[in-house]
């Protein structure tokens, strides 16, 4: 079975000296998706939770809604495939649209169009101090980053601590795992918050509202596409997210400031 870290030995230099230090790197590596017995798709991706970031795959291409059309689901035994048997007939989409996503991430969705958002109510707000304390909490999932750098990490929150987080190479897999942990284990709560520290593109906009996230957190920056759709959709967007500040880029009414919880 593939591991999700590799021992390697590298050479440190500097004005001075050089040193040889040993240390672990994250993988990455190709996983195929078989659905009905039929390889549909290749993902880059990092070798954990796999089969939960299958399901979550077919989830968020609108595949599946519900865990109750997979029949099996199994992750072969050298690790380099996942095969899914649903309940029903698919159909392999006919193109794959290569996205922005670290490592090449693939959709056949038309990040154009609104993909079919599981229901969340949309009239909770946050006070803006505790955005802090959510990008805290975020870096204290980041088990495997702290071993080999190199990775991302994605978590589902209800505003009041972590329910679920995935790290994998690439930003789009990791709310894919969300998504199929939230199927399996069937989490879903009312108030559905996602942090990430990857770039937020459409793509990632897109997985958010399937999942149906009122607010969208990440540590770095939005691209111009992801900021109108967020508008378009409802979705509340922050970029750049630190212990102590952010920038609101779509849906400030879900942010309470220090002005409004004085008033």
């Amino acid at each position: 079975m593939l591991e999700p870290r590799k021992p390697i030995q590298y050479f440190q230099l500097d004005s001075e000296e050089s040193k040889s230090i040993a240390a672990s790197v994250i993988v990455e590596t190709p996983v195929s998706l078989t659905v009905n017995g039929e390889v549909w798709v290749s993902m880059m991706c990092t070798p954990i939770l796999l089969e939960e970031m299958a399901i979550g795959f077919l989830f968020n291409e609108g595949i599946i809604d519900a865990m109750d059309e997979i029949s099996d689901v199994r992750l072969c035994e050298h690790g380099d495939n996942v095969d899914i048997w649903l309940t029903h007939a698919a159909d392999k989409p006919s193109k794959w649209t290569r996205t922005s996503g670290c490592s090449g991430g693939m959709t056949a969705v038309d990040s154009i169009t609104r993909p079919r958002a599981v229901s969340a109510p949309n009239g909770y707000v946050l006070p803006a101090s505790g955005i802090g304390h959510l990008v805290e909490m975020l870096f204290e999932s980041q088990d495997l980053y702290r071993e080999t750098g190199g990775v991302h990490t994605s978590a589902l929150t209800d505003g009041e601590r972590i329910l679920l987080s995935a790290e994998d190479i690439g930003r789009h897999n990791t709310l894919d795992k969300l998504a199929g942990m939230c199927l399996r284990q069937n989490v879903w709560p009312s108030r559905r918050i996602l942090m990430t520290t990857g770039r937020i593109s459409s793509e990632m906009l897109q997985k958010a509202v399937r999942l149906g996230a009122g607010i969208l957190i990440s540590r770095t920056s939005p691209s111009s596409l992801s900021i109108e759709l967020a508008e378009k959709w409802g979705i509340t967007l922050i970029g750049y997210a630190r212990r102590n500040r952010f920038n609101l880029y779509a849906h400030p009414e879900r942010i309470m400031t220090s002005v409004e919880q004085t008033s």
